[in-house]
């Protein structure tokens, strides 16, 4: 499964490129893009631990960058 998602309150290039790092590390990710231009996360994972994916995902952001909130 594919799937865009909206990022609120990145505020730093750098911490982008760390969360993309970061999602793409966690188990059943395929590919995963963080844009600090368009604030958008774009995750590529396995189906049937997508929603595990994305709470995994969101707090590598909060980690990250504590501001940033994931938009579902």
């Amino acid at each position: 499964m594919r799937k865009a998602f909206k990022l609120q309150d990145l505020d730093c290039a750098n911490c982008a490129a760390k969360m993309e790092n970061g999602i793409r590390n966690i188990d059943g990710v395929k590919s995963a893009t963080v844009s600090f231009m368009t604030q958008k996360l774009v995750i590529e994972a396995d189906d049937d631990r997508f929603d595990a994916i994305v709470e995994e995902a969101a707090c590598i952001c909060k980690k990250i960058e504590p501001d940033c909130v994931i938009l579902r």
